[in-house]
């Protein structure tokens, strides 16, 4: 109850972040398949420009996971992408990195579901620190431009680093049809602004209003195996094997959408185009990120 009740101790206006993966004016997306996951990933930021582009060295980052719960992926980012995140940030001269996040409201706490699915252990292992955002304060952020929510309170780690990871896993959804980088912001907003506690109608649309109060420096997308039907919690999978990397959540979101829709196994993606998804539609509307035809996929 404590969590409804607490009231944030500062206001901000949502920072603003310009993408500086792009090429000829289009965000870049890398898509790198493998086995080896720290190769992967370093490919896949590698075809992008590098962490350089980002400036990492001597920088506090703060990497967010999806750790909705306490089940292994890919309901949850696999721990081993977790590891090679932050193997990868060290060695580009990160001076501290936070693994964070805060799971759903029915598995609380993030502690227990960090320890069982391995994340903690992953991150601590490589010299990450671990924190559990409902364990900290948070951050009243205005969402200019929103229409079906004005504010959103945001654990204060997001504000409190120089860069922002996000590292979400692909997956389907029962209620928000998918969730891969927009999805994956719910975890660091508080319990009384989740999506189904103010408008179950508008799911989708809430979680792009949600994305105005950030703006992660580098999304890494855990694809190494992804749930195709189902979800969040549980539901069918199929190792996919790959790395998706963007300095765009849209570009990303479209990239991860193509590949459930691929496997023809949930009518939610399936039966529409993915630039018809409404957290895409949503998204494009507020300016979060790139639009069709604005896109250049790099595979390897």
């Amino acid at each position: 109850m404590a969590q409804f009740l607490f009231r944030p101790k500062r206001k901000i206006r949502p920072p603003r972040f310009d993408n500086p993966y792009k090429e000829d004016g289009k965000a870049l997306v890398s898509i790198v398949k493998g086995n080896n996951i720290l190769e992967m990933m370093r490919e896949a930021v590698s075809l992008l420009g590098g962490f350089e582009k980002i400036g990492i060295k001597g920088k506090t980052v703060l990497v967010k996971p999806n750790v909705v719960s306490g089940e292994p992926h890919p309901a949850t980012t696999n721990p081993e992408v977790v590891r090679a995140a932050v193997k990868l940030l060290k060695e580009h001269g990160a001076s501290r990195i936070i693994v964070g996040d805060m799971s759903a409201m029915l598995t609380l706490s993030t502690k227990r579901n960090m320890t069982r699915t391995g994340i903690k252990r992953a991150a601590e292992e490589e010299g990450a620190e671990v924190v559990y955002f409902e364990d900290y304060d948070w951050v009243e952020v205005e969402l200019p431009g929103a229409k079906y929510i004005s504010r959103v309170y945001v654990t204060e780690w997001i504000y409190n680093v120089d860069r922002v990871i996000n590292l979400p896993v692909i997956k389907t959804h029962r209620s928000a049809s998918y969730s891969i980088c927009l999805k994956n912001f719910i975890g660091a907003t508080h319990l009384k602004f989740r999506p189904y506690l103010i408008d179950s109608a508008h799911w989708e649309e809430l979680i792009a209003e949600m994305n105005i109060a950030y703006h992660p420096h580098l999304n890494i997308v855990d694809g190494t195996r992804i749930m195709i039907e189902g979800g969040p919690w549980e539901g069918t999978s199929s190792d996919t094997n790959l790395i998706i990397a963007s300095g765009d959540r849209i570009a990303a979101d479209i990239a991860g959408l193509k590949i459930i829709k691929d496997f023809g196994r949930w009518k939610m993606v399936v039966e529409k185009d993915v630039w018809e998804q409404k957290q895409i539609k949503r998204a494009l509307e507020l300016g979060l990120g790139a639009g069709r035809g604005e896109i250049k996929v790099i595979e390897k």
